[in-house]
């Protein structure tokens, strides 16, 4: 009866520890829920956006798709780029990583369009020619009075 009295001592003990664990474990995660709904709300650094690095998995199309811009020196077409991270030129492989780099794009993060199918990167900015940088012509958005038909009579 002694040696029953002492493990039912334990048991309630270990449970007892468990419960307290528990309790700590629970508040833990509560924790790590706030702190990652905090960085949903917070803006990323614009530091680590311009890096890519840090953003992009290494090995992934979009990660040597920027490789390739960098070796290159400014914006390439998606073709261009395909070649150079060695995948075939193919419609599908075409719209995976234009759709991909897309994202970014929309996003204002690594990568940029400076022209259709074109992209480059944020980090290299000033080596891109950019179309909507052009002027408009001579007389755009000038309203002109139409010239009156020469009439036989």
């Amino acid at each position: 009866m002694d040696e029953w009295r002492r493990i039912d001592g334990l048991t309630r003990k270990k449970e007892a520890e468990i419960q307290t664990l528990e309790s700590q474990l629970k508040a833990a995660k509560a924790y790590l829920q706030a702190l990652q709904d905090v960085l949903k709300v917070l803006p990323r650094k614009q530091g680590a956006a311009q890096a890519g690095s840090t953003l992009l998995r290494p090995d992934s199309m979009v990660a040597l798709a920027r490789g390739a811009i960098l070796r290159h020196g400014g914006p390439m077409h998606i073709s261009q780029l395909l070649r150079e991270i060695g995948k075939e030129a193919t419609r599908e492989n075409r719209a995976s990583l234009s759709g991909s780099l897309s994202a970014y794009v929309r996003k204002g993060e690594i990568f940029t369009r400076p022209a259709p199918n074109q992209f480059g990167l944020v980090e290299l900015g000033g080596n891109e020619t950019a179309s909507s940088a052009a002027e408009p012509p001579e007389g755009f958005g000038e309203v002109r009075e139409p010239d009156a038909p020469d009439l036989p009579f």
